[in-house]
C-alpha cells in the first residue's frame, strides 16, 4: 500500500523531467531568440537572457532578400495545403482499393508499396529532378504538391489498417442498395476513418511544413520562398549572421505546428492507436 502511494509521484515526476529534457532545446531557442545575436553562444550555458531584446521578432518579421517574413509563411501554407489535400485524398482512395477491392496482384503490389516505405528518400531525388527538369517545371512548387496525388506509402498503410476494421457486412448492405464502389467509397467509407484522414492530414502539414530539401532543389525565386529557407537566409557565411532574428522566426514558425497539435491531438492517438487493429 505505501509503495502504491510512492509509486505514482515518482512515476509523475519521472515523467516531468523527461519532458523538460525534451523541451529544453525548444526553451532554449525561446529565450535564445531575446538575446543579442553576438551574446548567444557567448553565454550558451545561460538559459535566460540578461537583457531582452524584442527588436529581433520586428527585425525578423521584416523578412529577407527585400521580402517581409509573412510572404514566406504564406508560400508554405499554400504548398501545405495543397500537398495535403493530395495526400489525404489519393491515399484514402488507394487504400480503399487494397482493403476493399479484389483485383488481379493486389498481395503484390500492396507488397510493393509497403517496400517503398524502405526506400531511402535520397535514392530518387536525382531520378525526380531529371524528370521534373525536362517538364519544365523548376521554380514553381509542382515538383512539391504533384507527387502528393499519387498517394503516400505510410499513410496508404495507416488507411488500409483502418479500413480493415469497418465491418464488410456494411459494403454488402450498400450494395443491395444499390450503390456503387465510388458511391461506397464517399458515402461509407469516408465517413467511419475520419480518424485516420485527420491523422494523415496532420502529419502530411508537419511534414510539409518543416521539409527544407525538396524547397531548396526545385524553388530558385525568393518570391517563391518557404519558411525554412527564409530561416536558413538569416545565416549568411559572408558576414554577420542574424542569430537573433533567425530564432525568432523560428518561434513564430512553431506557432501553426504546436496549434494544430493541441487542437487535433485527440484524432492524433485516436488514428495512430486504432491503426494497427484488424476486424
Amino acid at each position: 500500500m505505501v509503495w502504491r502511494n510512492v509509486k505514482w509521484p515518482v512515476y509523475h515526476l519521472f515523467v516531468a523531467a523527461l519532458a523538460l529534457l525534451m523541451l529544453y532545446p525548444v526553451l532554449w531557442m525561446l529565450f535564445s531568440s531575446f538575446k543579442e545575436s553576438r551574446t548567444i553562444f557567448v553565454t550558451a550555458e545561460s538559459l535566460f537572457p540578461t537583457e531582452w531584446i524584442w527588436s529581433n521578432y520586428v527585425d525578423g518579421w521584416k523578412g529577407t532578400a527585400g521580402r517581409p517574413f509573412m510572404d514566406y509563411i504564406t508560400n508554405s501554407l499554400v504548398i501545405v495545403v495543397i500537398s495535403t489535400i493530395g495526400a489525404v485524398l489519393s491515399s484514402s482512395l488507394i487504400a480503399f482499393g487494397f482493403a476493399r477491392l479484389n483485383f488481379k496482384g493486389r498481395t503484390f503490389w500492396f507488397s510493393l508499396m509497403m517496400l517503398t516505405l524502405m526506400l531511402p528518400h535520397d535514392v530518387v531525388l536525382v531520378p525526380q529532378y531529371i524528370i521534373f527538369t525536362k517538364l519544365g517545371w523548376l521554380n514553381t512548387i509542382l515538383p512539391i504538391v504533384v507527387p502528393t496525388f499519387f498517394g503516400m506509402p505510410f499513410f496508404i498503410f495507416l488507411m488500409v489498417q483502418f479500413i480493415r476494421t469497418i465491418p464488410k457486412e456494411l459494403d454488402e448492405a450498400a450494395t443491395i442498395d444499390g450503390c456503387n464502389k465510388f458511391r461506397l467509397y464517399i458515402q461509407i467509407i469516408m465517413p467511419l476513418i475520419k480518424s485516420s484522414l485527420a491523422t494523415a492530414a496532420i502529419f502530411s502539414f508537419y511534414w510539409r511544413w518543416e521539409d527544407l530539401l525538396g524547397p531548396v532543389l526545385y524553388l530558385n525565386s525568393p518570391d517563391k520562398y518557404t519558411v525554412s529557407m527564409a530561416l536558413k537566409m538569416f545565416l549568411d557565411s559572408e558576414s554577420a549572421s542574424n542569430w537573433g532574428a533567425m530564432f525568432a522566426m523560428s518561434i513564430v514558425s512553431l506557432i501553426p505546428v504546436v496549434t494544430v497539435f493541441f487542437i487535433f491531438q485527440k484524432q492524433i492517438v485516436q488514428g495512430m492507436s486504432t491503426s494497427g487493429l484488424k476486424g
